[in-house]
């Protein structure tokens, strides 16, 4: 029996283990004894507890609590609790996700007591080193030992690190394994598509109709924290509104809840709060968000997450970033980046909502990425 310890503190990591423990628990629970430990990274109930709840993950065996803080405090207090609990548990493997401080304090923790890291998520680039994630995510897939990667961009992109093709095993942090294996969040849209269809009202509990709005999200520090390129994202969204009578939906981040008023130009924040076709909702739940996003027309987000769930669900999305990882998105045409630029935002709204043509290939898998990670455990972890 092998044990691993998969490592998610934010998120989007709730959601992704959701696939891998759903993927042990129908097909190698014979094989894979999985534990949980939840850093504390988000403690919102909306951001954490809701997740475990709705998605039946099971629930942590550990929880560090580490809550916010700066990187080097948060990621410090990580790399000490983890440490211990690797050291107490002794897992055949730690499994990561992505790209969060929860992961590099995971990475760093494991590659020292040479415990070996099995990074899903892994290759992805948005080739921006002031971004933190993108630094996070460099350095995990290179002290790790089995990387799955979901696109065929984040494969070369390994390549193009260094990374061999044709190792043999035992694979090692100096002799790895990387796949292009697809994306375990197009599993998990599959699957709670359909859980979401029958369980959120939250479309018909606020009057929103469906396929006549646009949702947005908002939520990265870079954003929220600078109040020009706040006051210039909520400026767009409200001409846009007001020009096209087209209803805003937006979710509010806890972050972003926070820092609204305080953060946005005093006249913006009047007519955003006065401007009846903007709904300001809270944090929603996973089963919700997908229905917001099956449900809109268009979909603006600074979030990596997001942009893909939008090209699950097959909808135009705007991106609030300088770059992005998923580059494949704006390649294909269904995504175009705007950063924070009002011009190129309502320039890129008027883009999209114009365009007929989107194409939708199977860029991220067939829905059973979790199932082949899983078998690759078993496979290369009981030879180390």
């Amino acid at each position: 029996m092998i044990k691993i310890l998969t490592i998610i503190g934010a998120r989007p990591q709730f959601i992704k283990a959701a696939a891998i423990s759903r993927a042990i628990n129908l097909a190698f629970s014979d094989r894979i004894k999985e534990k949980l430990l939840h850093t504390g990274q988000h403690y919102d109930n909306n951001m954490s507890g809701i997740f475990f709840d709705e998605m039946k993950i099971p629930k942590p065996d550990y929880n560090l609590k580490v809550g916010s803080g700066s990187h080097g405090k948060q990621t410090a207090a990580m790399i000490d609790g983890l440490e211990k609990v690797f050291l107490k548990e002794k897992p055949n493997g730690v499994v990561v996700y992505g790209d969060t401080n929860s992961t590099l304090a995971a990475a760093v923790a494991a590659s020292k007591l040479h415990i070996p890291i099995i990074h899903i998520e892994a290759g992805l680039r948005s080739f921006n080193k002031k971004m933190p994630e993108e630094i996070n995510r460099i350095l995990c897939d290179h002290v790790s030992t089995l990387l799955f990667t979901p696109t065929e961009a984040g494969y070369y992109n390994l390549i193009g690190e260094g990374f061999r093709e044709g190792n043999e095993q035992p694979f090692t942090a100096d002799n790895p394994k990387f796949y292009h294996c697809g994306d375990v969040m197009y599993d998990n849209c599959l699957h709670f598509s359909r859980l979401a269809e029958a369980g959120s009202s939250l479309l018909d509990d606020n009057g929103i109709k469906n396929g006549k709005f646009v949702l947005v999200t908002i939520h990265r520090d870079n954003n929220t924290d600078e109040p020009k390129r706040l006051t210039s994202l909520f400026r767009a969204i409200d001409t846009i509104s007001k020009e096209n009578e087209m209803q805003i939906v937006l979710p509010l981040h806890p972050r972003t809840s926070k820092l609204l008023k305080k953060n946005l130009d005093k006249t913006v924040y009047k007519s955003i709060v006065g401007n009846e076709l903007i709904k300001l909702i809270p944090a929603v739940s996973y089963l919700d968000m997908i229905a917001l996003e099956k449900g809109a027309s268009l979909i603006m987000t600074d979030s990596g997450g997001v942009q893909k769930e939008a090209y699950f669900f097959k909808k135009p999305c705007i991106i609030f970033r300088a770059q992005t990882e998923w580059v494949e998105l704006v390649e294909n045409g269904n995504a175009i980046l705007v950063d924070a630029d009002y011009d190129r935002i309502i320039e890129g709204y008027n883009t999209l909502m114009a365009k007929t043509d989107f194409t939708y290939p199977a860029l991220f898998g067939d829905g059973k990425s979790a199932m082949f990670i899983c078998e690759e455990i078993v496979k290369n972890l009981s030879l180390n």
